[in-house]
């Protein structure tokens, strides 16, 4: 018998329909079972149609293709980078912040496997799978900047630190963190963290001038990040 969806995109229509809503629903359960037990290599359209006991046309009526898929379930296990409400200084905030992050790289291994795939993923080819990487690629910066943002363009913030530019505070103050766990090279706990803000903080109070934006390239512009 024929599956009862064609081999076709799904339309808006189509994703109010519950049978395509709990077909979707079985899809993703299967890919977030696969890539938490075997990694990316795990998440194939065989693996996953024949774990979901969804069949293959319903898979590219939802997702297009591998790519589509690993997108939406990467998306769906996104952990959210939960700070309470920090009074006091600036350095304190910056060390809480910190401090929940590194703990969120550290213990969340899907997060950092996120990570490391959109570091390499090709952003080309399909358009919708581009638009699929480039959602991701999104809502991850969104997810780790918004807390820096609330408190780097805070007005008493900027009184002490003068412009901060919040794009390379996040790779001055996180990057160290992201590759200390992507290398295996050590885990950068609390007091890691604190050195971290306070080698920040001296930074800008020694006057340095801000990093012009224009100065980092923005990954999600077409034709970024190649050879120059």
């Amino acid at each position: 018998m024929n599956d009862w969806s064609a081999d076709r995109p799904a339309t808006d229509d189509d994703q109010l329909d519950p049978r395509l809503l709990r077909s979707r629903k079985r899809l993703l359960d299967a890919a977030t079972h696969l890539l938490s037990t075997g990694g990316v290599e795990a998440v194939t359209v065989e693996a996953v149609t024949r774990m979901s006991k969804v069949a293959r046309a319903t898979l590219y009526r939802h997702f297009g293709g591998t790519a589509q898929l690993l997108a939406a379930t990467f998306e769906r296990v996104l952990p959210r980078v939960e700070v309470s409400a920090t009074s006091g200084s600036v350095r304190d905030q910056l060390i809480a912040l910190l401090t929940a992050q590194a703990d969120l790289i550290d213990q969340a291994p899907l997060n950092i496997t996120t990570l490391a795939w959109l570091s390499i993923g090709s952003v080309g080819g399909d358009p919708a799978d581009s638009a699929a990487i480039t959602s991701l690629r999104s809502r991850v910066i969104e997810e780790y900047r918004q807390p820096f943002d609330r408190i780097l363009t805070h007005p008493d913030v900027r009184a002490q630190l003068g412009n901060v530019d919040a794009t390379f505070a996040i790779v001055q103050l996180l990057g160290p963190v992201l590759f200390a766990r992507l290398t295996g090279l050590c885990t950068v706990d609390h007091d890691g963290c604190v050195q971290l803000v306070d080698d920040f903080l001296a930074a800008r109070k020694q006057g340095g001038e801000p990093i012009p934006a224009e100065s980092i390239h923005d990954l999600n512009r077409p034709g970024a990040g190649g050879s120059r």
